[in-house]
Order: C-alpha cells, then structure tokens, then sequence
C-alpha cells in the first residue's frame, strides 16, 4: 500500500505575501472554504502574530472551517508562539508551525544571532507550541543554503523537543533536483531514522522554475508532505503550485508511490476564486489551470483530439473541473471548423463549407482567433454565395487627408480576372467607385450598417449595404477585421446579385 502524501496549502500566508495581494479575513475565509472541499491536508490560514487582520483570519478559520488541520506560522518567540495558540484555540485540528532561519547570511545579517543562539531559540520555540498542540512543524529557513550538518543538528533538536513535522524549505529557489535530493535524504536518514512518525516535509520556491521539479523529486527521498500554494503565488516568483503537485501525483502513480486524498474536481474552482480575490491572473499557459491548458488550435492536434482525447491530453480535462477547448485559429484545419458548426447546429453543403472555411482562414489569419460570434458571422455571409459569383481576392487602398484616396480591387471568377482602380472621397467610396466600374454597373448607395461582431483592436465586423442599380435595390453582406475591406466585400455581394439580374434579363429578351 502506497504511503500518504500530505498536501500542505500556504495560499492564504506564503501565498498572500506576494506583492500587491491583501485579503480581506472575509476573503481568506473564502477561499479556506474552498480548499476545505478541494480537501487538501492542512491549511497554513496566515501568521497569527503578524498583524490583527492576520489574527482574525486564523481564528475564524479555526472556527469556521472543518475538516483540514488549520496552521498558524510563529516565529520562535515566545509571543508568537501564544498569539498563534490563540488563534488556533478554536480549531478541531490544530498546529504550530515554529521557524528560524540556517543560513549563515541569514544568521548573521538578518537574525544577528550566532548558530549556537540559533539553536537554542529553535529548541524554545518548539519547546513552547508543544506545551499548546500536538502537531507542531518545524521549518530551518534557507536550508538549502545552510550548512547540512547545522540543518541536522538543528532538526534533531527539534524533534527531540516535541516536532512532529520536520520542513526544508528551498526558501528563495536556490536548489537544483539533485541537489535537494541529496539533503532530503539526509534529513530523512540522520533526522527521521527510524521513527515513523516524524514526517518530512518540502516548501520550495520557484526563483528558478525549479519548485514543482524540487518538491516531486523530494518524494522519492523520503518526504511526505509538500508545501505549496495554489496558482502558485507567493513571494518573488512564488511557490510550488499545489494544484500541479496535486495533479502529478494523480497523473502519474506509475512514478510516485504516494496517494492523496484531494478532490481533484475542486481545482479549477479554487483556482478561479484565488485569482479573483488576489487580483492576480492566472498566465495563459499555466500548467492544469491556465486558459491553454486544455486547449488546442493546432489543426494535426484538434484532428487527433476529435477523434480520442487521449491523443494529446495526459490528464481528463473534468477530473479537474474542465472541459476541452478546440480554439478556432489560423493553424486549425477542417476537422476542428466542421466540429465547431456542428456544435453550433449548422450545417453546410461541400461548397458552402468549402468557401467559409476558406474565408475563416483568412480571417484567423489576421485575428489569430475566432469566436463563436465571428463562425456564425463568416458562415451567414459566405453561404450566401453562388459559386458562379465574382470573388474579391485582393484590396489596394491609399491615400490620406492630404490626398485622394484611391483604391484598387482585384475580383476572380473561374479563372477569370478583373481589375479596377479609381478614386473617391474616402478610403471606401474609393472602393464603391472601383467596383462599380469594375461591374460596368452604376450603382447608387441606399443604406450602409456596421455592427461589430467581436470586441477589441481587432474586432470582426459585419457590414450590410443595400445599393439601387436603376429602379432595383440588392443588398449585400460582408464580414471582415477592417472595416474597409468588409464594405468591398458587402458592395461584391450586393453587385453579384445585381450582375446575374442582368445577365438573366438580357437571356430572358
């Protein structure tokens, strides 16, 4: 039977001191909440002798949310120590966490106290939280830049005053996997020996990249316990990410011989209600939580993803409270566009769908995504086409306010050619002008509407025109991210229908 792994979340201490985040004790009661029914093991709720705001959000934590064992960080002092005890005092299951820095440049510029000094502050403090709870943790901060043996000395002196957690914390990201490895196993033999139930615990920060791949590698030395904060925030660069540690080991159990007991259903949720109460976003392409993370636009990975899930997704995107996006863009290929028209309930003819893929490409092309919005849009438009239709394959506009503007448009039909220039007032008059020379029809512009279709610098419009050839009027519809190529585009429409009115009229006499 594999052992258990403890998941130890710092989120709402570790994770609250990154610059510019102040919750509220209402805020970290939330989110506590929240971690409670992603059932992580322990909650570290905040540093009770930091700040009064610190001291109500541990003790309503303690009050208000069952199930985790609920932590306070102390310091060795003894005042620290008995504010955390208050706090806590509330709690079903309560601990201490007691630490002191290692380093000798922490010792010497930070503490200004000799290791012996240190030592004996460290043994109090344990010695004290002892006397309030039964699970007290001890952390020796910066142990990866401390001297081993001190490390030892100072963990087994810890133990021996009554820790029952023992934590290395790689406090500013300075380790390397093997590394830490090496000084886990260390702890885990000279300190731990053979008493079970002493538990060894990781914090690791990521001024490296390195928390994640330091925390995990930690498991095969020994460690049961993982200290992380979810999205990874926290100080500098942050910490390790619980929610990725939480999703290793669920993803892998051929690699890690640990279980946990998180819900894993609960992630996606956590993860959004830290980013809303912190105020920080989550990047783009974060590991399981990230907007990308199970999305894709690759047309060769939509194809496979359409047909097997598996074939690019390691992990089921709902066993973390997700689902998979195929993100419309220019390197999606047929499948993934003929999958999202039929979610969107549409279907196509060949040619319809021919010609709408081919505009959605060129629109990607330029937008790099399209929405649902902008699908119904090019699809509304493109299959209103007769295949016989003049095509605008290329727009040349210039000019500005102390020129005329002129442009030119290149229209294609079955391998046929045409091409117009001329000028007018304004960029798309220009275009009206060309394309009523290019037809040889003189059309007069009865009503023009834009209405935007997505939002942003690169919106997608779609422009309807009504023209009058004569006593007749046709309208016509184009879509587009510039506003002067969709009105072309809505003046071809209008002029197709208006050239085969013709041409059927001069058939008919």
């Amino acid at each position: 039977m594999n052992d258990k792994l403890i998941i130890f979340d710092t989120t709402l201490r570790d994770g609250e001191q990154a610059p510019g985040i102040a919750l509220s004790p209402d805020d970290k009661v939330a989110i506590a909440t929240q971690l409670a029914k992603l059932q992580v093991d322990v909650i570290e709720a905040g540093f009770a002798a930091s700040s009064p705001g610190d001291f109500e959000s541990v003790s309503r934590i303690a009050a208000e949310v069952s199930g985790p064992v609920i932590a306070s960080l102390a310091r060795t002092h003894p005042d620290d120590i008995d504010r955390a005890a208050d706090a806590l005092k509330r709690a079903d299951r309560k601990r201490i966490h007691v630490f002191t820095s290692t380093s000798p440049i922490q010792m010497e510029h930070m503490l200004r106290k000799t290791p012996a000094e240190v030592l004996a502050a460290a043994v109090e403090g344990v010695t004290r939280a002892k006397r309030y709870v039964d699970d007290v943790e001890f952390s020796p901060q910066d142990a990866t830049r401390s001297d081993p043996d001190f490390v030892v000395e100072i963990c087994r002196a810890a133990v021996k005053a009554g820790a029952t957690t023992i934590n290395i914390p790689d406090t500013v990201g300075y380790a390397m996997p093997e590394d830490f490895v090496a000084l886990l196993t260390k702890v885990f033999d000279d300190v731990r020996g053979g008493n079970d139930d002493i538990i060894i615990s990781t914090h690791c920060h990521n001024d490296l990249g390195m928390a994640v791949a330091n925390s995990l590698s930690a498991i095969g030395a020994g460690a049961r316990q993982i200290e992380g904060a979810i999205n990874g925030i926290g100080e500098r660069a942050g910490n390790t990410s619980t929610e990725e540690i939480i999703m290793a080991i669920t993803t892998r159990p051929d690699h890690f011989d640990v279980e946990i007991g998180a819900d894993t259903r609960e992630i996606f949720e956590t993860s959004r209600l830290v980013s809303s109460l912190t105020g920080y976003p989550i990047q783009y392409n974060k590991a399981v939580v990230g907007r990308n993370a199970f999305a894709h636009e690759s047309g060769i990975h939509q194809h496979g993803v359409l047909r097997n899930r598996e074939t690019y997704e390691i992990m089921d995107p709902t066993a973390v409270g997700r689902t998979s996006v195929l993100v419309l863009g220019k390197h999606s290929g047929r499948a993934a566009f003929a999958d999202a028209l039929q979610k969107l309930d549409i279907t196509l003819d060949e040619d319809d769908f021919a010609r709408a893929f081919d505009r959605f490409k060129e629109l990607a092309d330029r937008k790099g995504e399209i929405s649902e919005e902008g699908i119904r849009a090019i699809v509304e438009v493109e299959a209103r086409k007769d295949a016989g239709d003049w095509k605008l394959s290329a727009l040349h506009v210039s000019g500005g306010p102390d020129d005329v503007p002129v442009a030119t448009v290149l229209l294609e039909r079955d391998g046929e050619v045409m091409e117009s220039s001329a000028g007018g007032d304004g960029l798309i008059n220009a275009a009206f002008v060309a394309l009523q020379d290019a037809y040889s029809l003189h059309a007069s512009l009865a009503d023009y509407r834009v209405s935007t279709v997505t939002s942003g610098a690169d919106a997608m419009a779609t422009i309807n025109v009504i023209i009058k050839v004569g006593p007749a009027t046709y309208s016509g519809v184009g879509v587009s991210t510039d506003v002067v190529e969709g009105s072309a585009r809505a003046m071809v429409s209008a002029l197709n229908k208006a050239a085969f009115e013709r041409a059927t009229d001069a058939e008919d006499a």
